[in-house]
């Protein structure tokens, strides 16, 4: 098996190293391209407006100033001799639960894979009181990111449609040990306040904001992707690039008429 690694966190980032060690686990030939800067944040951003400047960072491993996306189109159409069998993004250092899907550059890497009709999983280690001090933040990551992404090759559900599935997945904010399994879970929602902006002015009078999230202790509805990682499980979600509202669209349909 070829597998392609990037992430949002920069080349350096400790969770591409855990997530390397993960992949070489599973496959025989690992390809890293990820960006040569932290891209945290960015979504599916892609970057059509300038050149994208990529550089050899060491064997089979390069850096691209460009966002996650733009890591998997370079790795598909320039930088890899041959297409990869799995495209894995992560592993991301905090969670990508709930809303956090729809800002992840991490997410976005894999949703640009599944795009491009490379099965892709995005990974992401929730941090908390259980992990915050630990040695190792990644521990839950590393201790259960093979058998998380073997489960999801073995389960083999990639849809056969023009929007492939591809999946999210989160460690629980917790050391190894204390992790309970695995959980098949849908995308949640914090409730109350969302990201927001806390206004601050430099000594010369100039006005800057910093974006602000939501607490990332709160639990989504029971069952949910934040609620089982806050409850110690590894949430796995299929999600799909296609926004469409289908439950709404045959009554709109006939609003319309």
């Amino acid at each position: 098996m070829r597998i392609l690694i990037t992430n949002d966190d920069g080349i350096d980032a400790p969770g591409l190293e855990a997530l390397s060690d993960i992949a070489a686990a599973i496959a025989d030939e690992v390809w890293t391209v990820a960006p040569a800067f932290e891209q945290s944040g960015v979504g599916h951003c892609v970057n059509y407006v300038h050149p994208t400047l990529i550089r050899e960072h060491a064997h089979q491993s390069w850096a691209v100033e460009g966002s996650p996306a733009d890591c998997v189109l370079a790795a598909l159409h320039d930088i890899m001799p041959a297409r990869p069998d799995l495209i894995l993004s992560g592993v991301n250092r905090g969670n990508n639960s709930a809303e956090n899907v729809l800002y992840s550059g991490t997410i976005g890497a894999a949703m640009e894979g599944a795009l491009q009709g490379v099965n892709a999983i995005a990974l992401s280690q929730f941090y908390g009181p259980g992990n915050r001090e630990l040695a190792d933040g990644f521990e839950a990551a590393r201790g259960w990111g093979e058998r998380t992404v073997r489960a999801i090759i073995d389960a083999d559900l990639w849809g056969d449609g023009d929007y492939r599935t591809f999946y999210n997945v989160n460690f629980p904010p917790c050391a190894a040990p204390e992790v309970k399994g695995l959980r098949a879970a849908p995308q949640g929602f914090r409730t109350g306040d969302g990201f927001g902006v806390e206004p601050h002015r430099s000594p010369s009078g100039r006005r800057f904001l910093w974006v602000r999230g939501a607490d990332q202790q709160r639990a989504t509805a029971p069952g949910t992707d934040a609620a089982v990682n806050l409850d110690g499980y590894v949430s796995i979600t299929p999600l799909c690039a296609d926004l469409t509202r289908h439950d709404t669209l045959d009554r709109l349909a006939d609003a319309l008429a």
